[in-house]
């Protein structure tokens, strides 16, 4: 029988990323408290939060998946900025700078027990443009939900010189070829034939 896949997560963009590969899932609130220590590192705080996120998801039928953000500039974690002050405030220390993006994904098959968890680092260097550049961005994007105070998959692409990952997809919040190869080998290939 086939399990049920399960989205732990509140994120619009964690699920449209999953929605490429095909397979029907459903989508849960984990009551995760996501508090990160004042020395908890970058891709330590993102394993932990990620695996949090499947653990508090419990239906025994299930494959559920948990995932995490957590950007560092220089070793100091950014957060969701919430407010156009703060993104401003965040975007300016980045710039011309270099910020690394921690994601983490914990895919959990609960009939089983089997885990497979994985962190990928992002490198993104930001260009080094002016205020004013900052501000219309933040106006256009509005972008206060957003680990690091940008979109990556918009207009947030034009505060770059350069982009380093192996998953493309972890900037935006879920690795997919992590995700992928998890999915196959919990019996929920995306390119298996259907029926």
């Amino acid at each position: 029988m086939t399990p049920r896949l399960i989205l732990a997560s509140t994120s619009k963009y964690r699920a449209e990323l999953l929605t490429r590969l095909g397979v029907p899932f459903e989508v849960r609130a984990p009551r995760v408290d996501e508090t990160i220590a004042a020395a908890e590192p970058a891709r330590d705080a993102a394993a932990r939060l990620a695996r949090a996120k499947a653990e508090a998801v419990d239906e025994a039928d299930a494959v559920v998946i948990g995932s995490d953000q957590v950007p560092s500039l220089a070793g100091r974690i950014l957060r969701k900025p919430g407010d156009h002050r703060a993104a401003l405030e965040q975007l300016e220390a980045c710039r011309g700078r270099s910020v690394l993006f921690h994601t983490a994904v914990a895919v959990l098959d609960r009939r089983t027990g089997r885990a497979w968890e994985t962190v990928d680092v992002t490198e993104v260097e930001f260009a080094n443009l002016g205020r004013a550049a900052l501000e219309r961005y933040l106006e256009l994007e509005r972008p206060y939900d957003c680990a690091g105070g940008f979109k990556a998959e918009g207009l947030g692409i034009a505060l770059f010189s350069a982009i380093r990952s192996s998953d493309p997809t972890a900037l935006i919040g879920l690795p997919l070829i992590s995700v992928a190869a998890a999915l196959r080998e919990a019996g929920l290939d995306p390119l298996a034939p259907p029926g």
